[in-house]
């Protein structure tokens, strides 16, 4: 790739890097999705797929079909039918994990999973065009609203109610929803994200420091020890790029106040430099708890960049992008490959181990979101 103009990026997302893992991931025949390949790209063999990895990489084969991948459509039915004829229990509920044959290996069901099927059904009614995606979708999301409504507000973790609570889950059902509400029209969606972004402004975001916790005991408090005091500058980012969305979706105005809190808090505490690679975890007085550097809060972070360039019309943002992009493909992302390096420590050397492919989740939208972005800032003139 050459450069970061919107169409040098565009080519590689539909030239390298979503052809190369079509071929990484996906077999036809072969149940499910590799979940895991090892640092030159050779699938890492497992006898058990999760409900989460096969619902996000069908969202990312759904988007390629949308972006015009050619086989993409095919690889994202494969995964989508996984889900329903064997992530899916005969009882109706999707199991945490199973067999390559669908035989339970963690029988749970969890809500951070549901929250990507939800997405995954979102994403590939729009990619088929075919309805019975949103039904499926409405049966989910009444599993969620009955079996795991908590007294306390939000949702449990799980059906087996494990604690800590997170705010994650509850932040992918709202990214959920979104796409759920783009897709079908049906206002009951953003009704229920108008609902999570009041939890999350009543029960998640501690006034005190303007940032976002994420753990909590049953009733919202903040987690015993370290726990409670953990903030993700890639959750910051994450919500920052929702909460403007979902004001565009609702004609809102409220929900962008509480983006500019928490990307202040994140800005804040960013590091040295506007490249500097987004760390893992920080507290809440912003002092470094974890220094080490996953791909994922990168991509999360130019996500959080394109809203503010796009609802705000911040030059602060549009001069940090470019440079961050180079960042990450300097020393996260191999252009040639489309392959990464998931993590780098605190003195920056790369961790060697096998790449998650559950994180092309993350690189897929953030690009197309960049792609998005600069297109618009280029209409505008």
């Amino acid at each position: 790739m050459r450069g970061y103009e919107a169409d040098a990026i565009a080519g590689w997302l539909t030239g390298t890097l979503l052809p190369g893992w079509l071929a990484r991931a996906w077999t036809p025949g072969q149940p499910g999705y590799v979940e895991l390949v090892s640092p030159d790209g050779r699938p890492v063999d497992s006898a058990v797929r999760t409900t989460l990895v096969t619902a996000r990489l069908a969202y990312v084969f759904s988007h390629a079909h949308i972006l015009g991948v050619p086989g993409a459509l095919a690889a994202a039915r494969h995964g989508m039918a996984f889900l329903w004829q064997h992530c899916r229990r005969p009882d109706g509920l999707f199991s945490h994990r199973c067999g390559l044959d669908g035989e339970p290996v963690d029988a749970k069901s969890d809500f951070y999973d549901l929250a990507f099927v939800l997405f995954a059904c979102g994403w590939f009614a729009r990619a088929s065009g075919e309805r019975i995606w949103l039904e499926r979708a409405d049966a989910v999301m009444g599993f969620i609203e009955t079996a795991l409504a908590h007294p306390d507000g939000g949702f449990s973790e799980d059906t087996l109610g494990t604690l800590p609570r997170r705010q994650n889950p509850h932040m992918h059902l709202l990214e959920a929803c979104h796409a759920l509400a783009e897709t079908s029209g049906a206002p009951r969606w953003l009704d229920r994200a108008d609902g999570l972004v009041r939890l999350m402004r009543e029960r998640m975001l501690d006034l005190a420091t303007g940032s976002l916790g994420e753990f909590f005991t049953a009733d919202w408090q903040p987690a015993s020890g370290r726990a409670g005091l953990v903030r993700e500058p890639g959750h910051h980012y994450e919500w920052t790029w929702l909460l403007y969305h979902h004001d565009r979706l609702t004609g809102g105005t409220s929900a962008r106040a509480l983006a500019r809190t928490l990307y202040d808090f994140a800005e804040r505490h960013h590091g040295q430099g506007p490249a500097h690679p987004v760390v893992n975890e920080i507290g809440p007085d912003g002092g470094t708890l974890d220094a080490a550097a996953l791909l994922w809060p990168q991509t999360e972070y130019l996500k959080a960049l394109s809203a503010r360039i796009a609802f705000e019309h911040d030059p602060v943002a549009a001069a940090r992008l470019d440079p961050h992009l180079a960042l990450m493909f300097e020393r996260f992302v191999d252009p040639d490959s489309g392959l990464w390096v998931n993590r780098i420590d605190a003195s920056g050397a790369p961790d060697r181990a096998a790449v998650p492919v559950r994180v092309l989740y993350h690189l897929l939208l953030a690009l197309a979101e960049v792609v998005r972005v600069k297109r618009l800032v280029a209409a505008r003139g």
